[in-house]
């Protein structure tokens, strides 16, 4: 049976300054959308930004994601380790982003509101339920990654677990800027201007499907020796 790695106080520390940094990033949404008067991100020009708040918004979303990476590289020792927490980070900072978004301003309503995800390269548009699911995958695999000690995989199915997971990033993000991606040659008014209709939640399934193929194969792998071994059958060997 694989045995557990000396990590869980690290990953319980990751854990608390993660909480605390998604009650930061709320904080500076709520104050900014409260500025432009778009509490909820979903309505005619979403995007009232003036002067360099723009470029400065832009910054700190880049500024955001290095510091979960930097967590998870000071909680861990080893690459795989490292990785781990900073999926773990980034799961827990993103749900609780919006637990305290709930509690600073009732939004979002429900799970199914649109909300602005992210700028780079182009504005991402989704339900809240969605990266709320990927950030449980990031949770799953984190956890799994960081806590347990490594089990043996072939190269060729870890190649092809990897490259499914690929895969399904490019399709969740086709499916997050499918509206930009529609009007990306009509300039940034007209991008920043766009409004979400649809959401292709069957498209964004086979992502999640497939961003999941990693998460199996560990657990699967972590399963398997817990299944018992049959023993080979004894010769029958007479006068012994």
């Amino acid at each position: 049976m694989t045995t557990r790695s000396r990590n869980s106080p690290s990953l319980i520390v990751v854990a608390v300054f993660a909480i605390a940094m998604a009650w930061v990033e709320a904080a500076v949404v709520f104050y900014l959308r409260t500025m432009a008067d778009r509490i909820e991100p979903y309505q005619q020009n979403p995007f009232p930004i003036t002067g360099d708040i723009g470029s400065v918004e832009l910054g700190r979303e880049v500024a955001t994601l290095i510091m979960l990476l930097t967590v998870g590289i000071l909680a861990g020792k080893t690459w795989r380790v490292r990785l781990g927490c900073a999926a773990v980070a980034f799961g827990i900072w993103d749900i609780f982003y919006y637990v305290f978004l709930k509690i600073m301003c009732g939004w979002p309503r429900s799970l199914l509101d649109w909300d602005i995800l992210f700028l780079l390269p182009l504005p991402w548009w989704g339900p809240v339920l969605a990266p709320i699911l990927i950030a449980l995958l990031l949770i799953a695999w984190g956890i799994l990654a960081s806590q347990m000690a490594p089990i043996p995989v072939s190269p060729r199915a870890n190649i092809v677990g990897w490259g499914m997971n690929a895969i399904g990033v490019m399709l969740a993000l086709f499916v997050f800027m499918a509206d930009a991606l529609r009007v990306a040659d009509q300039g940034v008014d007209v991008i920043r201007n766009t409004l979400p209709m649809k959401f292709n939640w069957l498209l964004f399934c086979v992502a999640l499907a497939l961003m999941s193929v990693p998460i199996m194969q560990l657990a699967a792998g972590y399963w398997r020796p817990l299944r018992p071994v049959p023993k080979p059958p004894q010769a029958n060997c007479p006068g012994l």
